[in-house]
């Protein structure tokens, strides 16, 4: 019942939209028609303007044919750079951009699965629940679209976001909290040739706190990383000034934060000690979360998967999504994986049949949840 064709125009024409973070307006727009070409009654919330963005998230909703049992389903529009311009090539049944660009599979292929999914369902005058659907904006830039979003506005006590790697039959059933590290190190300008000794140069003083932290894998759910350091103005002038920012990860919180408080001291320690000065942020980005494999969130899409013949794969995951935040907000949220691949490099890319079973998969999941 899945349009294989379709699905793949579709999704063709869904990459070829300019998205990035922030500047979903066109998408938006384009979603919203299609959304409610379908019948949908489709809203617009605040959260680009709360954000600084051009559009808001969308939110739909399909009434139910049968008994009510609202299901969410959710994706995000935004995409990483460099996502202007994109020019998707087919090759071979495989689905990548000319070069230059990331192909925006993620999360475009969740789109065109839900959109697909959606058309058949109103084609086929199929038996459902009721469906929400949640098209966020600025997932790439902190799940901003999904923190922002009034979660009381929809009814589903459970739903699926289609935005993990893995083939259809991976199924997220825990991901990590996130702190966000930032650090401006003040040191004293002096003359690098005349007077250095009279310097603080912050840089080094950055550099000493890195190499005394722990960083990288520190356990089998915790990781650290520094991945910007910035400041100075001239070679021949002892830098005052240098701003790191880094992150630590973990499937536990509290190792999350113990992690973090580490790099807190190391750094204030650090500057003590060249008597420079450090002023440090910390955020949480969004908190983690782990599902049960009894959760009929898990255990229908687990039945789905292997109804089809896929191989369902209970997963653990280092990197968050909007069901992150959506679990902290009462609304048991899965992601699923649709082989999406070498997501945000210019190598991504994503097989055709995939786009299908991506969808055919979700269908099942909806007409399970209804039998």
């Amino acid at each position: 019942m899945v349009n294989r064709d379709r699905i793949l125009a579709e999704f063709l024409e869904l990459v070829q939209v300019d998205s990035v973070s922030g500047q979903e307006r066109a998408m938006a727009d384009l979603l919203a028609a299609r959304l409610q070409e379908l019948g949908l009654e489709v809203e617009e919330d605040r959260a680009g303007a709360e954000t600084g963005g051009e559009a808001g998230n969308l939110i739909a909703t399909l009434p139910a044919r049968g008994p009510e049992r609202p299901l969410l389903l959710v994706a995000h529009m935004d995409t990483v750079e460099p996502g202007r311009g994109i020019k998707p090539v087919v090759e071979n049944g495989i689905v990548r951009s000319a070069g230059n660009t990331i192909l925006g599979g993620d999360d475009k292929a969740g789109i065109a699965a839900i959109l697909e999914v959606l058309r058949v369902i109103v084609e086929q005058e199929l038996a459902h629940g009721g469906l929400e659907v949640v098209f966020t904006i600025g997932e790439e830039v902190g799940l901003l679209g999904a923190k922002h979003l009034d979660t009381g506005r929809l009814r589903s006590s459970m739903g699926y976001v289609l935005d993990s790697s893995g083939p259809a039959g991976t199924i997220v059933v825990q991901a990590p909290t996130q702190d966000k590290i930032e650090a401006v190190i003040h040191g004293r300008a002096a003359h690098a040739g005349i007077n250095p000794e009279d310097g603080i140069n912050a840089i080094a003083v950055a550099a000493h706190a890195v190499s005394r932290m722990q960083l990288g894998r520190i356990d089998e759910e915790t990781t650290a990383n520094i991945g910007v350091i910035s400041g100075g103005k001239a070679t021949n002038i002892v830098p005052a000034y240098c701003r790191l920012e880094g992150e630590t990860r973990s499937l536990d919180g509290g190792k999350c934060r113990a992690q973090t408080a580490a790099m807190v001291e190391v750094l204030e320690k650090t500057a003590a000690q060249f008597h420079a000065r450090v002023e440090i942020t910390t955020t949480t980005l969004y908190p983690e979360f782990k599902l049960d494999e009894s959760h009929p969130a898990v255990v229908l899409a687990k039945k789905a998967a292997e109804r089809l013949g896929l191989v369902p794969q209970l997963i653990k995951t280092g990197g968050g999504s909007d069901a992150n935040i959506l679990n902290s907000r009462g609304i048991t949220c899965v992601n699923l994986g649709i082989a999406m691949q070498k997501v945000h490099t210019t190598e991504e890319f994503i097989r055709v049949e995939d786009l299908a079973t991506n969808a055919r998969y979700l269908l099942e999941i909806i007409r399970m949840m209804t039998a």
